[in-house]
């Protein structure tokens, strides 16, 4: 400890240099020997570059242009480097001279004091550089339209919500940036699971994509495995699978209120989770039962695009309804009406009713109310899913999905004594 308070600091920051500068040079002269072409630099090549960005900041001080002076002159060899590679008849990266140039800049990062940015920047460097093989199979696994998904997301969250207005409007209270940022939730939280089904796709079977489909819309995936259950002939497992959905619907809930209302969330999360266990485990248990047709079933669900922009304005729209809609309902209707409209909405989709209940609960609205109206939405939703079971599936599938999905909306009432009614 001594000796290290008796060391200078620069002497720290070029041992520091040395260090990122030497680990990038020792990644690129393993990837020189395992080439056996032509690469610029290696282990002494790339630390001479640190010092040199290190000694260029050093004696720029406050004024960039020794510094630029310098960036350009290894830039410069860099160049010629570069255009030594594509004279020769094979093709050529530029990636070793790109590491040179961010190896200079982790030398000038270190000399003006930002060691966490130069470290950061020294490691991603090494990760990008070793995990070529890795990140190139990743590129080509990656469809085109799957570039144009996560833009539209960055679209609704990078560009969209920073513009909105963080206030309230009109009698309604209703607050622009907060709209989009629910719109913003939902649809991360369904690209997610977007993601997940496009990634394993081939993998796993009906309780996999159970779990998955929950994540995304219990009720989508409901409406599948009743359809798919009516030619499969294995009962126990397709009605054990959207069981699951439903149960992780309750996990998806709790995290939505989590983000949007941390006291609503309180009242909610236990009986929910204990929902989503039950469910869950129960769903699991009764698809392990054997069928008659014990040939294995794989996935055949390909979930939507959740990031359409049309989508998203709709979705948008319909969350100002409800919120609209569950407050004219209160004043005029009083708890009654909030409650109905909750029966009402667990026909559809309860994502939009529910996150208006967050934004109202505990100031337009009292939080009990709107935490029973959450727990009415969900049960109701319940019931619609067994009724569309019965419809669509089998009977030796609808029966049991109707009865289970009953049987949890009627657990899924419990909270209600929580809450106190």
């Amino acid at each position: 400890m001594e000796i290290y308070r008796q060391l200078p600091p620069e002497a720290l920051q070029i041992v520091l240099v040395l260090f990122l500068s030497f680990l990038i040079g020792l990644e690129r002269e393993e990837h020189k020997a395992a080439g056996g072409s032509y690469s610029f630099g290696g282990v002494r090549t790339f630390p001479l570059i640190g010092l040199i960005g290190y000694s260029a900041a050093l004696i720029s001080g406050p004024q960039m242009l020794p510094l630029a002076i310098g960036f350009l002159v290894v830039a410069g060899f860099l160049l010629l480097s570069y255009w030594h590679k594509i004279t020769a008849a094979e093709p050529a990266g530029v990636t070793t001279e790109m590491s040179g140039l961010a190896t200079f800049l982790v030398g000038a990062l270190v000399c003006y004091g930002h060691l966490w940015i130069a470290t950061a920047l020294g490691v991603a460097s090494l990760l990008l550089l070793d995990l070529k093989a890795a990140l190139e199979k990743l590129a080509a696994r990656i469809a085109p339209n799957e570039i144009l998904t996560f833009a539209k997301f960055l679209f609704l969250s990078g560009v969209i919500l920073p513009i909105l207005p963080n206030e309230e409007f009109g009698p309604f209270h209703i607050n622009p940036f907060k709209t989009w940022l629910v719109v913003v939730a939902i649809s991360a939280i369904s690209y997610l699971s977007y993601v997940l089904q496009k990634a394993t796709k081939g993998q796993g079977g009906v309780v996999l994509a159970a779990l998955l489909g929950g994540a995304y819309s219990s009720t989508a995936t409901t409406v599948v495995m009743a359809r798919r259950a009516a030619r499969e002939e294995q009962p126990h497992l397709f009605s054990g699978g959207i069981l699951i959905a439903s149960g992780v619907m309750y996990l998806r809930l709790v995290i939505l209120l989590a983000l949007f209302n941390r006291p609503l969330m309180l009242l909610l999360y236990i009986p929910f989770l204990a929902l989503t266990v039950l469910a869950v485990g129960g769903g699991w248990l009764w698809s392990r039962r054997a069928d008659k047709n014990a040939q294995e079933v794989k996935r055949e669900f390909e979930p939507k695009n959740p990031l359409e922009l049309l989508t998203a304005f709709a979705f948008a729209g319909l969350f100002l309804g409800m919120l609209v809609a569950t407050q004219l309902a209160l004043r005029y209707l009083g708890t009654t009406g909030v409650n109905t409209l909750a029966a009402i909405m667990g026909v559809s989709d309860v994502d939009p009713f529910i996150m208006g209940l967050t934004q109202a609960a505990g100031t337009l609205t009292p939080l009990k109310v709107a935490a029973g109206a959450v727990v009415i939405a969900a049960a109701s939703n319940n019931v619609v899913k067994g009724i569309y079971t019965f419809s669509l599936a089998d009977r030796k599938t609808g029966l049991p999905s109707l009865a289970m999905l009953l049987g949890l909306a009627a657990c899924g009432l419990a909270p209600l004594l929580w809450l106190g009614w």
